[in-house]
């Protein structure tokens, strides 16, 4: 690793109210095989796009032990462990794998605390800062399915504890049998109909992790708003769509995922844009 001074991009938020990592992190999902399933092409590839996201001052890497499944942790560990000290690996479980792009919610609370104590193995850590329940397993109570993950957190073996694709009323649910630090929901441009779990997670001043966080689709086409806005940035439409979740709420934490690391060092300068008022609120109308 080169000794590239870090920046902060996106600024910075404190998870669970202790834990600082900057807001504009990394989602590694495509560090894996087609559909999310086995080995990378480029293993050597996914380690250096691990490698460069710290050295541009990332601190927050999203994965899940579903991803490979299991690849994903296991890339970190190699490229990144021991991990340096602000860097912040947050993990999930609660889907199991059964074949490339097929995932199944497996939440009973049995098998969320082996994962646990798998993905501490794996990630070579004995607490894990965030761990998110990947999906309510509809079969099993949610207050069981959180109630489990809360023994391990008082157990010292998760510090906070996050949900992941859930509506208003299960964060309140979750919220009453332990704390909650983050949820974490498709959400971007083109794409806001979680838009309520978004106001709830500001009003509790929780993490929100938008995931797919590029989508720009028809918006970016010559002459919209979105391209128009891009050029006068000298930026791309996916850099303007990052610049405008950051500035959408504070609690924002984008996790673009890519296994390029010219693509890696795009998203990171989208920290860089600042949108006038104007340009907020012409790109806020669209979508949705």
């Amino acid at each position: 690793m080169t000794n590239t001074q870090p920046t902060a991009p996106g600024g910075v938020f404190r998870l669970g109210g202790d834990l600082p990592v900057h807001r504009l992190g990394y989602g590694a999902m495509q560090i894996t095989g087609p559909g999310v399933w086995g080995e990378p092409a480029d293993p050597d590839g996914a380690i250096a796009v691990l490698r460069r996201a710290v050295e541009l001052g990332v601190t927050f890497i999203d994965t899940a032990d579903s991803y490979g499944p299991y690849v994903s942790e296991d890339l970190i560990r190699q490229a990144l462990h021991p991990y340096p000290e602000n860097v912040v690996i947050a993990t999930k479980g609660g889907l199991v794998r059964t074949g490339p792009s097929e995932w199944v919610p497996v939440g009973r609370p049995a098998y969320l605390k082996q994962e646990v104590e798998m993905s501490l193995r794996r990630l070579g850590v004995e607490r894990i800062d965030l761990y998110q329940l990947h999906r309510v397993d509809p079969e099993v109570p949610l207050a069981d399915q959180v109630g489990a993950l809360a023994e391990l957190k008082d157990a010292g073996k998760i510090r906070h504890i996050g949900l992941s694709e859930v509506d208003a009323q299960q964060i309140k649910e979750a919220a009453a049998v332990t704390e909650i630090a983050s949820v974490q929901n498709l959400y971007n441009l083109t794409d806001r109909h979680h838009e309520d779990v978004l106001d709830v997670a500001t009003d509790m001043g929780i993490a929100f992790i938008p995931w797919f966080p590029i989508a720009t689709g028809e918006l970016a086409q010559p002459g919209s708003v979105l391209e128009t806005a891009a050029r006068e940035h000298d930026a791309t439409p996916a850099q303007l769509a990052l610049a405008w979740l950051l500035r959408r709420s504070p609690v924002m934490l984008p996790i673009p995922g890519t296994k390029s690391v010219a693509h890696l060092e795009e998203n990171v300068a989208a920290a860089d844009v600042e949108l006038t008022d104007d340009e907020f609120a012409s790109l806020s109308a669209l979508g949705g």
